[in-house]
């Protein structure tokens, strides 16, 4: 068995900076995307794997002719969407095989988005440059300072700028990632906020992921001097025959599994 292969995982407090989730995407985008192709689309915007859109939701309000920046952008399907749209939109990402992953699209589509690899706790642009700061899915889960991508989002927005991010419904974490309904029974403490991690046969975080209550995300956001206008939680449809993860029809139409919080600058 190899360094790279996973040998321990569960829930438990670790020493990582967050660089472990740029290693792992790095080395498994190809595999992401090509897995979740089809549902994505290659110029669509999916707020989660229920399927919400932006199209549907309208939750980044009047984009066209905005600045629009996304943060954990993967291979910027959303930010594609949006410039398709009329917004001038930029892409940034961690990982560099995410971000290989968008030129390939770029090619594919024929619609270009602005790209920079970048740390979402870091990003560089100046104070106020963008009127939208948004993520779906990303940066949030994978770093352990998340309030350091609320400031950070916080800071790039222009006065009444609106940072709108996606992650994993809280709820979710007390049960099991199993999506029948073998995964409707709590299994583990709500409050109990030790990550996700996977390690290496040599003891090295290859994976973590962080869990936050919905009290930790409104705190971190009130913390960034952001106010909270709306939080959505996408119901399972109809149509949506798909499981993906810990995620798909059978337990979705019981349990949310993806929250969408809206916040304004004032």
């Amino acid at each position: 068995m190899s360094n790279d292969e996973p040998v321990s995982f569960g829930y438990r407090e670790v020493a990582d900076d967050g660089r472990a989730a740029r290693t792992w995407w790095d080395a498994n985008a190809d595999e992401y995307l090509d897995e979740h192709r089809d549902f994505l689309g290659d110029a669509g915007f999916r707020w989660g794997p229920e399927g919400l859109t932006e199209a549907e939701a309208g939750l980044l309000g009047e984009v066209a002719g905005r600045d629009v920046l996304e943060v954990g952008a993967g291979a910027a399907h959303c930010s594609r969407w949006l410039t398709a749209r009329g917004a001038r939109a930029v892409a940034t990402d961690y990982s560099a095989g995410m971000l290989a992953g968008a030129e390939r699209l770029d090619t594919a589509t024929g619609v270009a988005v602005p790209r920079v690899q970048a740390d979402a706790r870091a990003l560089p642009f100046a104070d106020g440059s963008f009127d939208v700061v948004f993520t779906s899915f990303g940066a949030l889960p994978f770093v352990p300072d998340a309030g350091t991508v609320h400031r950070e989002a916080a800071r790039v927005l222009r006065p009444g700028g609106r940072w709108v991010f996606s992650v994993t419904h809280p709820l979710r974490w007390a049960f099991p990632d199993d999506p029948t309904r073998r995964g409707l029974t709590a299994s583990r403490s709500y409050f109990d906020r030790r990550p996700y991690v996977e390690t290496d046969a040599a003891g090295h975080v290859r994976y973590a992921e962080y869990h936050r209550t919905v009290g930790d995300h409104v705190r971190d956001v009130a913390a960034a001097g952001l106010r909270l206008v709306d939080l959505v939680e996408p119901e399972w449809p109809e149509w949506n025959d798909q499981v993906w993860g810990g995620w798909g029809p059978e337990r979705g139409r019981y349990l949310p599994g993806t929250a969408v919080f809206v916040t304004e600058s004032p």
